[in-house]
């Protein structure tokens, strides 16, 4: 049961990467623009689109928060 949470959780977390950078392309704003939009250093969000880490829950919070505001 735990293993289908955590990989349910994985996906989730994927999901809101690929609709971030979806949000980014869209929107024609750097990845600099983009942490400065979120309130983090650029290589937090590059380091977030290579994969080699996932955001916090209050960094997911804001992500979904302008994610849902469409700016």
């Amino acid at each position: 049961m735990r293993f289908k949470i955590k990989r349910y959780k994985v996906q989730r977390i994927m999901h809101t990467i690929k609709n971030l950078e979806r949000f980014r392309l869209e929107h024609k704003i750097t990845q600099q623009q983009l942490a400065k939009k979120l309130g983090v250093a650029f290589s937090t969000v590059n380091r977030w689109f290579n994969g080699k880490s996932k955001p916090s829950k209050i960094q997911n919070y804001h992500i979904e928060k302008l994610l849902s505001s469409k700016n």
